[in-house]
């Protein structure tokens, strides 16, 4: 798996049995420096790989851009220390259009993004709440609630890299309609396979992505909420629980939020109407 992956040495104990050592396969972690035009924007932990589209589907998820064609190129560059040398492939160089302009210091994180926590850093808590180019009120997607049971288990089944260290997240986006799944990306942060599901999406030229469904192999946080409302997407599903923000963000969004999304049930934290459950009258939002 290259980068994705590394193997390590470890004592196996079984309790009243034995100890034997063995070789275990991790998932990497690598710092990601991405900048634009030369300038430093952000510093995240992720999964080497997709890099581009990490980058690209940060920079929706900032609001900085918002359209394909905005997004011109991006190379990979000499690490920090190698004096332009050595190629690390831990730092990333976007080029964007003019027309999106120069960066201000509001977009800068102060800190670096931990793979947990992409929002921590964020130079004013303010600009949290990013502005999305894309409105959801009148997105009208409909999925069937079989359908949406069975997204946790086809995300698993696409999760190659899960299935080798048992450490990365993984981020889906199905058709509603047909349930087909569309992109599937794995890293150590939820925030960045998320990311680079909406890059796939912004480089591809599908944004808005109306008409699917985000499904998070984690918890539904709040910046998880903030980017699928960034990216256009009208449902986002989680296996674990949401947030208190994150359930009132997706409400004033119109985002429907499906948190504890196990086996046959699930819980619908906003705008019910968009699951499709013949058996059961409709809840209003």
């Amino acid at each position: 798996m290259g980068r994705i992956t590394a193997r390590w040495p470890i004592t196996k104990v079984s309790v009243a049995e034995s100890c034997s050592a063995r070789v275990d396969v991790l998932a990497v972690e690598e710092p990601l420096e991405i900048r634009v035009a030369g300038e430093p924007l952000v510093v995240t932990m992720r999964t080497p790989g997709h890099d581009v589209e990490l980058a690209a589907g940060f920079l929706v998820s900032e609001g900085i851009i918002a359209r394909g064609d905005q997004f011109r190129a991006a190379i990979h560059c000499g690490g920090p220390g190698s004096g332009g040398a050595e190629n690390t492939y831990n730092v990333l160089d976007v080029s964007l259009t003019a027309d999106v302009g120069p960066l201000g210091r509001e977009h800068a994180r102060s800190f670096y993004a931990t793979s947990s926590c992409g929002v921590c850093g964020k130079a004013s808590i303010d600009a949290v709440h990013t502005v999305s180019s894309y409105t959801l009120t009148d997105d009208e997607t409909v999925m069937d609630a079989g359908r949406i049971a069975e997204l946790p288990d086809t995300l698993r089944a696409a999760q190659t890299v899960f299935d080798k260290t048992g450490g990365l997240h993984a981020a889906g986006l199905f058709d509603a309609a047909t349930g087909e799944l569309l992109a599937l990306r794995e890293d150590v942060g939820r925030h960045n396979a998320v990311d680079k599901v909406i890059g796939w999406a912004l480089l591809n030229d599908r944004l808005p992505l109306r008409g699917t469904v985000l499904q998070v192999s984690g918890r539904a946080s709040f910046e998880l909420v903030q980017k699928a409302v960034m990216a256009g997407v009208p449902m986002l599903t989680a296996v674990s629980a949401p947030s208190s923000l994150a359930v009132q963000l997706a409400r004033d969004s119109g985002l429907t939020l499906v948190g504890f999304l196990r086996g046959q049930t699930m819980n619908v934290y906003t705008h019910p109407q968009r699951i499709d459950n013949p058996l059961k009258q409709r809840v209003k939002a």
